[in-house]
């Protein structure tokens, strides 16, 4: 298993080298680069660019030289300084931009996984023990609907009745009030108080999809040899179905951490644009649209490596919990 692992990490480097390479010659690929959008941008608005401003910056973020040297001084700034470079739409340090909505993203996305699951398992458990039952054919249709509403809709229906019928600020984390202020009891409990709406939307879809997988697994493992031979030999109904069949159709849910890592940094990119949430989300999507080659190329880096990581750790959690898979 060791030996497996240090050959798995040794693989990753060639990898997110091979990634970032990738990743930057494809925010190349569009025709010219920030400052040209810039300069369309205010010529819709009527306003002139004056071309030796416009050339300055050009030298300043070096956009002028070949690809291949923008690249080098990318990935030499992140390997040998931590650097990611400067976001031309917002004038600041990429790394200083990522790690103000990083925080928010990770906890609205660490709460939303958590929902999932916890409402998944049961629900799953339940619907495959209690198979054509009324609370099997309740899940199944609660499961497709969750399948079958787009998450956006979802989010306006949700905002029209929080406030509508509990008075709440519709979009955001905070209300007015709380927005820019420091950290606090009161500030806690106002995230708190907004969270839900978005943790809820987020997770409808998973906890649908995740009820089904968990249902087809464990149908799968009840009808084997070895279920029979546990209940045959005077086993508890409940220790028959948690300890093996239980166990093993968790691999689904193992598997997709790699996934998972990628999902709590990333967030749901249309929902924070819908709800207006400070995630790293809309700061992607805004990032690719105004060719802010540094930005975007950091958020592909940082999405790749987390779900090779999260790959790496959902095979070895993988080979822990199912004896039958085994790496040598």
């Amino acid at each position: 298993m060791l030996q497996y692992m240090l050959k798995r990490i040794l693989y990753m480097v060639p990898t997110l080298f091979a990634i970032s390479l990738v990743s930057f010659i494809i925010i190349q690929l569009p025709p010219g680069d920030y400052l040209t959008t810039l300069v369309a941008s205010l010529a819709s608005q009527g306003e002139q660019v004056d071309p030796v401003a416009l050339q300055a910056l050009r030298e300043r973020y070096g956009l002028g030289q070949p690809i291949y040297v923008q690249y080098y001084k990318w990935i030499s700034g992140i390997v040998l300084r931590g650097d990611f470079g400067q976001s031309f739409a917002w004038n600041m340090a990429v790394s200083d931009l990522i790690w103000e909505r990083l925080a928010l993203t990770f906890v609205l996305s660490f709460a939303s996984l958590i929902f999932i699951w916890v409402v998944a398992f049961p629900i799953g458990i339940y619907s495959a023990v209690k198979q054509y039952s009324m609370g099997d054919y309740f899940a199944t249709f609660i499961g497709f609907v969750g399948l079958a509403t787009p998450n956006f809709l979802l989010a306006l229906v949700l905002m029209y009745v929080a406030f509508k019928y509990f008075g709440q600020s519709v979009g955001g984390l905070f209300s007015p009030e709380y927005q820019d202020a420091p950290w606090g009891w009161g500030k806690l409990l106002d995230l708190l108080a907004h969270i839900w709406i978005p943790v809820v939307i987020i997770g409808t879809e998973g906890t649908a999809g995740l009820i089904r997988v968990m249902r087809a697994n464990l149908l799968d493992e009840l009808r084997k040899p070895y279920v029979v031979t546990a209940r045959a030999k005077g086993l508890p109904e409940w220790k028959v179905i948690l300890k093996y069949p239980v166990r093993l159709a968790l691999n689904p849910f193992i598997s997709t951490v790699g996934w998972v890592l990628p999902g709590l940094v990333s967030g749901a990119a249309i929902i924070s644009i819908v709800l207006s949430l400070p995630t790293t989300g809309p700061l992607l999507i805004r990032a690719l649209q105004s060719q802010d080659m540094y930005l975007a190329g950091a958020f592909i880096l940082m999405l790749s490596a987390l779900t090779i990581v999260g790959t790496l750790i959902s095979d070895l959690l993988l080979a822990w919990l199912d004896p039958r898979i085994r790496y040598e």
